[in-house]
């Protein structure tokens, strides 16, 4: 059973979030505040969490930033506000995909199992390995391994998907709805500050000067593409 961590100071959302990923067999254990939700992560193993941004002493986003010096658990964070900065502070910190209060609990549920389909490994579904090499990358998607000329990269889920998507299709141009399309299997509502973090958090890792690209490049006004060639 999969286990996932609800941090929420809102009892009754803990509570709802329960009853609907508790419907769907998931093992759903709640606390109140980012401190005990990392309490929580030294003593058991979580394959996903639900982070609200906003909770009295330690604050989502200073949780997640935590847990990204050590783990990639996929994260979704729940805000209380519509308004995009909330939502980029959340990517930017190494967020997942985030769900805007009040939210229907059954897009919330199908955001959970999307996210742990990316994160969990399906075993006998991959019967050979998939390796992608593009320049000095080398993705394996069996393995869920990312290397830069020899050197091991850790991405999140997300992160991984995009980059795969990319490596699978060199040269094409990929605008920010269809990479968001594609990944999520979702509308692309809003995707364009969505995708740009997140490509910047790809770039970061994978290129010797994000501000100079050898890989991972934007085509202004069209979208991204990845290629094996020189900077641009």
């Amino acid at each position: 059973m999969l286990n996932i961590l609800i941090c929420d100071d809102d009892r009754d959302i803990v509570s709802a979030v329960k009853i609907y990923l508790s419907a769907e067999r998931y093992n759903v254990i709640g606390c109140a505040s980012g401190n005990e939700a990392l309490d929580i992560l030294k003593k058991q193993e979580i394959h996903l969490i639900i982070m609200d941004i906003m909770m009295p002493g330690m604050d989502g986003i200073t949780a997640v930033a935590q847990l990204r010096k050590t783990d990639n658990i996929p994260v979704i964070f729940l805000t209380a506000k519509s308004e995009d900065t909330d939502k980029i502070l959340g990517l930017n910190i190494g967020g997942d995909d985030y769900v805007t209060k009040p939210f229907n609990p059954v897009e919330l549920t199908a955001r959970v199992k999307a996210q742990l389909r990316r994160y969990i490994s399906l075993g006998g579904a991959q019967i050979a390995e998939e390796v992608l090499t593009i320049g000095g990358i080398v993705l394996n998607d069996a393995a869920k391994t990312v290397s830069v000329d020899g050197e091991a990269v850790t991405l999140t889920p997300t992160e991984f998907d995009i980059l795969r998507l990319l490596m699978k299709n060199p040269g094409t141009v990929f605008s920010s709805s269809r990479i968001y399309s594609e990944v999520w299997n979702d509308s692309p509502l809003g995707a364009e500050n969505t995708i740009a973090v997140h490509i910047r958090h790809i770039r970061e890792k994978l290129e010797i000067n994000p501000a100079e690209p050898r890989y991972l490049k934007v085509v202004w006004g069209q979208g991204y593409k990845i290629e094996g060639g020189g900077c641009g």
